[in-house]
């Protein structure tokens, strides 16, 4: 389905205003791939109709979380790019280990988790190769805006092809059950990890300090002004000796000079930059 000038500007706008999605002029062909489907199901023989019945229920809840369901690139696989991973394992995770030994505690965070393989894929990676760290509070929380890809973060259920994608053979036997079409994780790692819903553009809920916050390939979709206020609030909320992963073509550089980068094996970390000592 065809999507006029004028209706195509009022999905841009909803797009920026609801979830900071940047929606580019010649996107057309997106709303109408993405958007067509939504309005067939609802009984809208054009999308143009759809659109006007979106417009009027703008501050509803109608079709909103559909609509932003449907704009939202929800692409993940289990151990994606691979690197930042094995940085984890083989740096960041034995520093931290060493660090907060008197707390025995650690925290994670999976932002824009999608349908949960990052998470899933941090809690295999911990139970498989740190077995000191099985009576430790190790939290790992996930979030996402949408409720649709996080009901089947917690399902933990996943189609072949989806733990074709970068899962190794022996963690699929050992941490999956195959029922029917499905393979679906063991409760010793889903009981690992905790989903929540939240929009990274609006004012976030209370968080805990995080050791670890993972936010890769999500902030390339926003502009400038919001990058910066994520950046920012996710300094707040991350330990001084924690560290940020961005996606690989992503960067703090340009965007929030308060963050110090640094290349561990084939990865490249984030650190709050320390605080210039003042001369007594």
């Amino acid at each position: 389905m065809p999507i006029s000038p004028e209706n195509f500007k009022f999905i841009q706008d909803f797009a920026r205003d609801t979830a900071a999605i940047v929606m580019e002029p010649g996107k057309e062909y997106l709303a109408e791939t993405r958007l067509t489907p939504i309005a067939i199901q609802a009984g809208f023989k054009t999308l143009d109709e759809f659109v006007a019945q979106l417009r009027t229920n703008r501050n509803g809840t109608l079709f909103n979380e559909q609509v932003i369901d449907a704009l939202t690139t929800n692409e993940t696989s289990f151990f994606r790019d691979f690197h930042p991973f094995e940085t984890l394992k083989q740096h960041i995770l034995p520093s931290l280990i060493e660090q907060r030994a008197g707390l025995r505690k650690l925290t994670i965070w999976s932002a824009a988790s999608s349908t949960g393989q990052e998470a899933y894929t941090i809690a295999m990676l911990i139970r498989e190769n740190f077995p000191e760290l099985k009576d430790w509070n190790v939290s790992i929380l996930g979030t996402d805006l949408s409720p649709t890809v996080l009901a089947q973060a917690r399902q933990g259920a996943y189609s072949q092809l989806e733990v074709n994608r970068g899962l190794p053979a022996p963690l699929l036997l050992k941490y999956f059950t195959k029922v029917e079409t499905k393979w679906v994780l063991k409760d010793e790692i889903k009981k690992m990890v905790e989903f929540r819903q939240m929009n990274l553009f609006k004012p976030w809920p209370i968080l805990p300090m995080f050791d670890v916050v993972f936010i890769r390939n999500v902030m390339i979709y926003f502009d400038i002004e919001t990058k910066k206020v994520i950046l920012k609030r996710i300094r707040q909320c991350l330990q001084p000796q924690g560290c940020l992963f961005l996606g690989t073509a992503e960067t703090t550089l340009n965007i929030d000079p308060e963050w110090q980068l640094a290349t561990l094996g084939r990865a490249t970390i984030y650190h709050n930059r320390p605080a210039l000592a003042v001369a007594a």
